[in-house]
C-alpha cells in the first residue's frame, strides 16, 4: 500500500518577510526557532541529537525500552498514530511492532520531508495504511477526511512542547483536543527541571555544535529577509531562567553593528541580543496542569531512572 501525501500549508512569503522584520525590530529582538531548520539547521540538529550532552532523545528511548508493554497497553493495537512533527518517522516507527496501527499520520510542515521516510517505512509494514500530512500544527490543524476516527493517538515526542510558552504550549494542546474524541489519546514528551549545570550543557555543547546550529539562522534569515548577518559579529549564549523554569538560547552581538535588509536597519550595541529559543521545562506537577488547561486528563506518566525526561498519556476529559 503506497502511502498518500497531502500538503496543507502553504507558505506566505511576504508574511514571513513581515514576521522576521518585526521580530528584529522589537524592543527585544527576536527570530522565532522555526527558522532554524533550513538544510544545513536540520542536519545541525541531527548532530545535536548524537552528542552526549543532549540527553532527551536518550532518555526518552530508554522510557519506551523500560515501559513498552505499559504503553502499549494504555494506547492498544490497531488504533490511528498521528505523529506530529513527524521528521524522519523513527520515533514512533520503533512502536509499529508492539502497536500494530491500522494507520500512520505523519505530520510534518512539507510532505517534502516526509516521502523518503514514508516510502522506506512502507515497505517494511505494507499493510499499513500511511499518510502524510503538510502542515503547521502549531498555528491549526486541519486533518484531511481520509485520517480515520478509529481511536486516535497523537504523538508528541521529544520536549518540542517546551518551545511555547505556557498560554501558547495550552493553545496548542487545545486544537489538538479539539480533534479528538472520547477514547482517543495524546502521548506527549516533557523535559523536566533539573539541575542548571546539566540542562545548560544540553544546549551549549564542548564541540559547539549547538552554537553553530544556533548561528546558522542567520544565514537562513540573510537568504530570506536580503539581511547582511556576519557570523563573526555574533556569539552562542545558553543559559537557564530559573524564574520561568526555562533554557534560552540567544544570538549576542560581540561589537556594535549595523543589520540591514530591505526596507529596514537596525544598530545592535555590543552585547545586545537576539532571542531565538526557550526549552520550558516541567515538573510533573505543571506538566499536569498544562494538559489539564487544554481539556485533558492525564492516565499515565512514565518517567526514566534519573527522572531528567516524562512520557505522559492524556485522554479528553469528560
Amino acid at each position: 500500500m503506497s502511502p498518500r501525501f497531502f500538503q496543507c500549508y502553504v507558505e506566505n512569503a511576504a508574511e514571513v518577510v513581515l514576521e522576521l522584520a518585526r521580530g528584529l525590530l522589537a524592543r527585544d529582538a527576536c527570530i522565532a526557532p522555526k527558522f532554524f531548520y533550513d538544510l544545513l539547521g536540520s542536519r545541525l540538529f541531527a548532530a545535536i541529537t548524537a552528542l552526549p550532552e543532549y540527553y532527551p532523545p536518550r532518555v526518552e528511548a530508554e522510557i519506551f525500552s523500560i515501559y513498552r508493554d505499559e504503553i502499549t497497553h494504555a494506547l492498544g493495537t490497531q488504533g490511528t498514530l498521528i505523529d506530529l512533527g513527524a521528521g524522519n518517522c523513527e520515533k514512533v516507527a520503533r512502536l509499529f511492532p508492539a502497536l500494530q496501527p491500522a494507520q500512520y499520520v505523519a505530520v510534518d510542515i512539507s510532505v517534502e520531508f516526509l516521502r523518503d521516510a514514508l516510502a522506506h517505512l512502507s515497505r517494511q509494514y505494507p499493510d499499513t495504511d500511511m499518510l502524510g500530512v503538510g502542515a503547521d500544527f502549531s498555528t491549526r490543524l486541519d486533518l484531511p477526511a481520509e485520517v480515520a476516527d478509529k481511536r486516535r493517538t497523537f504523538f508528541y515526542l521529544g520536549s518540542s512542547i517546551g518551545n511555547f510558552s505556557g498560554a501558547d504550549a495550552a493553545m496548542l494542546l487545545g486544537r489538538l483536543r479539539q480533534n479528538m474524541k472520547t477514547g482517543d489519546g495524546l502521548l506527549i514528551g516533557m523535559d523536566l527541571v533539573k539541575a542548571s549545570a546539566t540542562l545548560v550543557a544540553a544546549y551549549d555543547d564542548a564541540l559547539g555544535v549547538t552554537a553553530a546550529f544556533n548561528r546558522n539562522v542567520l544565514l537562513h534569515v540573510n537568504r530570506i529577509l536580503g539581511s547582511d548577518f556576519k557570523l563573526e559579529d555574533w556569539r552562542h549564549v545558553a543559559l537557564f531562567n530559573t524564574q520561568a523554569a526555562r533554557i534560552e538560547m540567544h544570538l549576542e552581538a560581540v561589537r556594535d553593528v549595523r543589520i540591514a535588509w530591505p526596507g529596514g536597519s537596525r544598530l545592535f550595541a555590543a552585547h545586545e541580543r537576539i532571542h531565538t529559543e526557550n526549552a520550558y521545562k516541567y515538573t510533573p506537577e505543571s506538566a499536569r496542569t498544562l494538559l489539564q488547561q487544554a481539556g485533558l486528563a492525564v492516565r499515565q506518566l512514565w518517567t526514566d531512572p534519573m527522572r531528567y525526561f516524562a512520557l505522559l498519556y492524556a485522554t479528553p476529559e469528560a
